[in-house]
């Protein structure tokens, strides 16, 4: 049975039918509708909702839950995520598993209340101080933040780490129809280094300061062995009319679904054009988008900043290739007409310079 939900609604409803039972939060826009769904639906279920003073607050708070094995999330937008950076540090550190979600607007500073993708750099780089990673994945449709909510949970216990779901004001704000998926009970009993207390066991203890240089050292090698294994296990993106493609597109979140209206719309002018669209932004998937350029000439990488996964699409394809670049900022979405525009200006572009080149 399919459900007409609003993106940020359909976000916390994935969220307790995946185990959550702990959120913590404060208000910002675009997202707010995460938390004012959660404050009636948590207590339905059991679980705890909680208004925090402050995001620094919320995200300690969600420290102590998944301290003591709760399924934990909290939600917020590119400022708020700011002020949550140290705790975020803090929880890789500490290696505990929760779901951070941020629906992106536009910035710098307090920007805009309208959507944006100029996040990137603050999810896919860890955002915070010290030496850690956390999974960001970057849903295209209502249905996938359903999805990757409950996956983002999986991931996080599996891994024992933060799991970012990073969406745009647009799939926050956009209702689609979804299929939502069976509620799982929680269970805290597989997680044996939670604070649940000793009952006759040896003491757990969870932190992230070692005051020892060689004891910090080991606990990164740690982490960074765990890192590695995120890289190697966690890659997906979706390829789209790829395989005969001479301009390849690279695009996530709303503006990927508004490139593959382009990359059809040049199809039918005669012009091969394909899409990639990471999935997983870190780990960025290399060898997928290696894979889907067996016979492209050039890249045009689209997003709603000032251009941030631009860098690590260059940096997958090493010069082999060119990759231009096409970004709307202040709030503004590209159009499929405008990413058209582009692609036909770039096949005129290419073909001067094999010109040039004869």
């Amino acid at each position: 049975m399919r459900t007409l939900m609003k993106g940020n609604e359909a976000i916390g409803e994935a969220a307790v039918r995946a185990g959550c039972r702990c959120f913590f939060g404060y208000p910002i826009t675009p997202q707010n509708e995460i938390p004012e769904y959660l404050s009636g639906r948590l207590p339905e279920a059991g679980g705890v909702f909680l208004q925090a003073e402050s995001e620094i607050a919320a995200i300690n708070m969600v420290f102590g839950a998944a301290g003591a094995g709760a399924r934990v999330m909290t939600s917020s937008s590119g400022p708020g995520i700011s002020l949550k950076q140290e705790g975020i540090s803090f929880l890789a550190g500490a290696e505990l598993p929760c779901v951070i979600v941020n629906i992106m607007r536009g910035g710098p500073g307090l920007g805009s209340i309208q959507p944006g993708q100029a996040d990137y750099f603050q999810a896919t780089r860890g955002g915070g101080h010290g030496d850690y990673r956390t999974i960001v994945l970057a849903p295209c449709s209502v249905q996938e933040m359903v999805d990757f909510t409950y996956w983002a949970f999986e991931l996080a216990d599996r891994y024992r780490s933060p799991v970012l779901v990073l969406a745009d004001g647009v799939l926050g704000q956009l209702m689609e129809p979804v299929t939502l998926p069976p509620e799982l009970k929680p269970d805290n009993g597989n997680k044996p280094w939670a604070t649940t207390g000793c009952r006759g066991r040896k003491r757990n203890v969870i932190k992230s300061l070692y005051l020892n240089p060689e004891e910090l050292e080991a606990h990164n090698k740690k982490l960074q062995e765990k890192f590695g294994l995120m890289q190697r296990e966690v890659n997906r993106a979706e390829k789209y009319r790829v395989e005969d493609a001479e301009t390849v597109l690279v695009a996530f979140g709303i503006s990927a679904r508004i490139s593959m209206a382009a990359v059809e719309a040049v199809r039918e002018e005669g012009i091969k054009a394909g899409l990639l669209r990471p999935i997983t932004l870190w780990p960025f998937p290399e060898g997928i988008l290696q894979s889907s350029l067996p016979k492209a000439k050039k890249v045009l990488v689209v997003e709603m900043s000032a251009g941030q996964m631009v860098e690590d699409v260059k940096l997958t394809v090493s010069g082999k290739l060119p990759v231009y670049f096409y970004g709307r900022t202040g709030g503004l979405l590209p159009s499929a007409e405008e990413i058209q525009t582009q692609i036909k200006l770039l096949e005129v572009k290419v073909s001067e310079r094999s010109l040039c080149q004869a």
